[in-house]
């Protein structure tokens, strides 16, 4: 029988040894290199790993000063999956935005994933935000999170999206650009609510699911581009 254990932590908590293991994760198991990514990135390779380090996933999840936590789920002692999440506020309410959600590819499909985001909720948040590549991030921080995905409102994604992201103190939040018909009629690329982070990681994975995802029921956020993320 497997021992699954879950444990959270505050930025001021979390070790080195912590964010490299989390590296480690992220490395093995977050994805490629899309065709396109070294026209953009100069060290990225098609088809290569994904690589991250500990000092750029302090630098990327745990901005000094910001209101930050990790939690990670470990299964018969291996790290099974982890996430981290940033907060701040806008219009006077509390955003939790999931700054990065990995789960290993060998325990995939266990519910990992939505009992890690259960591990970064509180009670005082008012908007949850995720920008991720994956359809199936953006299903589990829905059920997780919220009341599903179908549930989600397009209409406040229109209003607030921009500000809420300009706000941020995640940089690569607050540089992004809101891409899709939501935010422009003029677009005509099948995309809806979709966000240009210059992550240019391979979609061959992610498209498939997404074919999976609509063939069970409705995906309202559209189709995903490169470089962009839902």
């Amino acid at each position: 029988m497997n021992t699954t254990m879950y444990e959270s932590f505050d930025a001021s908590t979390i070790t080195d040894d912590m964010l490299q293991e989390a590296a480690t994760l992220f490395s093995s198991n977050y994805g490629v290199w899309g065709p396109e990514a070294s026209k953009y990135i100069p060290f990225a390779k098609a088809g290569r790993p994904v690589r991250m380090t500990k000092d750029r996933l302090r630098t990327q999840c745990l901005p000094r000063g910001a209101d930050c936590m990790y939690a990670k789920v470990t299964v018969d002692g291996h790290l099974a999956g982890n996430v981290f999440a940033c907060r701040w506020t806008y219009n006077e309410q509390t955003v939790c935005w999931i700054t990065q959600l990995v789960v290993d590819r060998n325990y995939r499909q266990r519910g990992l994933a939505m009992g890690l985001l259960s591990q970064v909720k509180r009670n005082t948040d008012k908007v949850y935000g995720i920008a991720s590549s994956h359809p199936a991030a953006c299903l589990a921080a829905g059920k997780a999170l919220g009341r599903g995905l179908s549930s989600i409102s397009l209409n406040f994604i229109k209003d607030h999206a921009a500000e809420i992201m300009a706000s941020s103190p995640i940089d690569y939040i607050s540089g992004a650009k809101l891409h899709g018909s939501l935010f422009n009629p003029d677009v005509t690329d099948n995309t809806i609510s979709s966000v240009d982070t210059g992550f240019h990681v391979d979609h061959t994975e992610p498209d498939e699911a997404l074919q999976c995802v609509r063939q069970e029921g409705d995906w309202l956020l559209g189709d995903l581009v490169d470089g962009c993320e839902f």
